[in-house]
């Protein structure tokens, strides 16, 4: 059975699913789908063409689909479509698409948003990513499965974040980071591997040995990044992790890709 607090304004035309649970102050736009279980604790808000996916729970003074921050946006009906099962903590903001990216932003399943996570317009997140507090996404960025963006981190629009890649809490990301790459810093650079998320996701310890052979090649000194990845590509054509990497690193946005500090370098 619903639940749904006397204070909470649900505006006509919302579609509620069963089992849902509204609490005070809360408000629900029109043009808004809340699936089966869904939960708003308290003074949140779900706002625009918005769906929210089954066991998703809304914590309090959460803005969800309300326009994006973009000078460019004219008012088009774009969406933001956010999956089953996320945790959406306090002051968190996410923003629908706009002409100018697809007219969607999309988040995955068991995802976990921290206090004052920022999802900006027409980003694209996969499953069981975790955004740390105030970390934020600048519009048009890809993120992978079960990344993790650092606490007061802050990505470049037009980035992509592979998949179990980790990015340092205070980092500023103006690059892709490769998938299970790890990156810190100011102006954030690659540090190495996250090995640690590998292990505890029960990746083979074969795989992971093989993908730390060819990180240390695709970053080696000698030749471009280019030569050395179709090497990469040739040594180790049967290891998922590797070529899950050279992929990547084949389809590089305009941004470019994260790389180590040159030896003797100082970091930020």
């Amino acid at each position: 059975m619903s639940q749904i607090h006397p204070t909470a304004i649900i505006e006509s035309g919302a579609k509620l699913g069963a089992d849902i649970r509204i609490g005070p102050y809360c408000q629900v736009g029109a043009n808004v789908e809340l699936g089966d279980g869904v939960e708003l604790v308290s003074h949140a808000v779900v706002a625009g063409f918005t769906s929210i996916g089954s066991g998703t729970r809304i914590f309090p003074f959460a803005s969800v689909g309300h326009p994006p921050q973009d000078l460019k946006y004219k008012g088009e009906p774009s969406r933001l479509i956010v999956g089953r099962n996320n945790v959406i903590r306090e002051g968190v903001t996410m923003n629908p698409g706009t002409e100018g990216g697809g007219m969607l932003t999309k988040v995955g399943d068991n995802c976990l948003f921290m206090t004052g996570a920022h999802i900006a317009h027409d980003c694209l997140l996969g499953d069981n990513i975790i955004m740390a507090n105030n970390a934020t996404l600048a519009g048009h960025i890809e993120v992978g499965d079960f990344a993790f963006v650092g606490g007061l981190a802050a990505v470049h629009q037009f980035c992509r974040i592979g998949r179990h890649a980790m990015i340092g809490g205070m980092s500023g990301v103006e690059q892709d980071v490769i998938p299970f790459g790890m990156v810190i810093g100011n102006r954030a650079h690659l540090s190495g591997l996250n090995l640690v998320g590998l292990k505890r996701r029960g990746f083979d310890r074969d795989e992971i040995h093989k993908l730390r052979s060819a990180y240390r090649m695709l970053f080696a000194d000698e030749g471009t990044l280019a030569e050395r990845m179709e090497d990469v590509a040739q040594l180790f054509p049967n290891v998922g992790l590797v070529q899950d990497v050279v992929d990547f690193i084949r389809n590089a946005s305009g941004r470019g890709v994260c790389q180590p500090l040159p030896d003797g370098a100082k970091t930020a």
